[in-house]
């Protein structure tokens, strides 16, 4: 009886982890269509593929030397060694945090849209997937004792509270939206984004497909959230709570300070749920609201100076959304979860500022010198006719809409 027991429990967190492994890969879906809308029709089968082929790439670098990095595991071992006593269960986790992964070289995607060269990119994306994201992933949850885990050096300044880190505000958005910085500026603007110093901007493409990838990201973020738990024992209606509340509270502040402008709306969700990931396990549904909103916020008026007053062309607003809304959720943690301020407790605004801090500056400047190593080697942006051209037709030779050629 007591082995069927084991076998059931096993079994059950096999597949909640699966179930979770599935909905943050559909948000895949969401970030891909997110930027189908988001780039003219020239480039909408580029963000398609990037995406998808970045995803296959991902997972074969993320097999063999990121989740070793990370977590010290290798599978490079007979079948059955790989299912052990426990259904399987690693294996299903590697898949898990696989779809955290993967997001890097989706995020910076967003950022380089509409000119940046096919196979650089790729090659990018797997060095971050593989090598730069399971480094500090290990430092906050995996083999390295540095940061996040009980005992770790960061815990000797903070009266014993490592770096509190629930999910993915820090080790997954904000590591990808401060990589994509340095992309983005050393890319360069689209061509005809800025004319003679004066910015003229860039209609998106499609709407409908815009918020399709925003749906689509919210709907998987609870599986994002919600199942960092990693065990059907851990899940917490806390989490699902503060996830909503953080969402709403996007929304709502995004509508007010854009002026109901539709794309800042949709991806004011996101900003709110990018930011309560950290905290989501341990900051009342209010402090979530808050964070959320302030996200928003910070998102849509950066995304202004970002574009407007500093020139830089990042199309789908990648470093203030994911990059400095995952920074800021990272620190908001240490306030929003204190109980002062109506939360469970056992965190430390310096742990936090320290951990989201040192996230951002391994980012920007691994981010920098793999994109400065390839761009003055292999060159990292489309030619001037290519670009003109569209990398629909310059990389994939087709068009989204074939039959409006005919």
């Amino acid at each position: 009886m007591e082995v069927t027991f084991n076998q059931l429990f096993n079994s059950s967190n096999v597949l909640f982890l699966l179930l979770g492994a599935m909905y943050v890969f559909s948000m895949h879906a969401g970030l891909a269509f997110l930027e189908v809308g988001s780039v003219r029709k020239k480039s909408q089968v580029n963000a398609l593929v990037k995406i998808l082929t970045d995803w296959g790439f991902t997972t074969l670098v993320y097999f063999i030397i990121g989740y070793p990095i990370a977590y010290g595991i290798s599978f490079l071992v007979p079948a059955s060694e790989l299912l052990g006593d426990n259904q399987g269960f690693d294996l299903v986790h590697f898949f898990f945090l696989l779809t955290f992964a993967a997001c890097i070289p989706a995020i910076i995607s967003g950022g380089i849209a509409e000119r940046a060269k096919y196979w650089p990119q790729i090659i990018a994306g797997a060095i971050f997937a593989g090598i730069v994201y399971p480094f500090f992933e290990s430092l906050v949850w995996g083999q390295n004792p540095l940061l996040g885990q009980a005992g770790s050096w960061l815990t000797t300044i903070t009266g014993g509270i490592p770096f509190h880190y629930y999910a993915g505000s820090v080790v997954v958005h904000s590591v990808g939206g401060w990589i994509a910085l340095p992309a983005v500026i050393i890319l360069g603007p689209r061509l005809k984004r800025y004319v003679n110093g004066a910015s003229n901007a860039i209609k998106v493409s499609n709407i409908p497909f815009l918020a399709l990838g925003s749906w689509l990201l919210c709907v998987g973020w609870f599986g994002f959230n919600v199942m960092s738990a990693q065990d059907i024992a851990g899940i917490s209606g806390l989490v699902a709570l503060n996830s909503l509340m953080a969402m709403v509270g996007g929304i709502i502040a995004a509508l007010i300070v854009s002026g109901n402008d539709v794309t800042f709306i949709h991806n004011g969700a996101l900003a709110g749920l990018i930011a309560v990931c950290s905290g989501s396990d341990v900051m009342h549904p209010l402090g979530a609201l808050v964070v959320g909103g302030v996200a928003a916020v910070i998102f849509v008026k950066l995304f202004h100076i970002e574009t407007e007053v500093l020139k830089i062309d990042d199309v789908l607003g990648v470093w203030p959304l994911h990059g400095v809304a995952g920074t800021w959720g990272g620190i908001a943690c240490g306030i929003f979860g204190s109980k002062a301020l109506g939360g469970l407790g056992g965190v430390s605004f310096l742990a936090q500022a320290v951990g989201s801090v040192a996230a951002l500056v391994l980012a920007f400047v691994c981010g920098f010198v793999v994109y400065k190593v390839l761009d003055v080697t292999v060159g990292i942006r489309l030619s001037e006719h290519d670009e003109i051209m569209g990398p629909d037709l310059s990389i994939h030779k087709i068009e989204a809409y074939p039959e409006e050629a005919l």
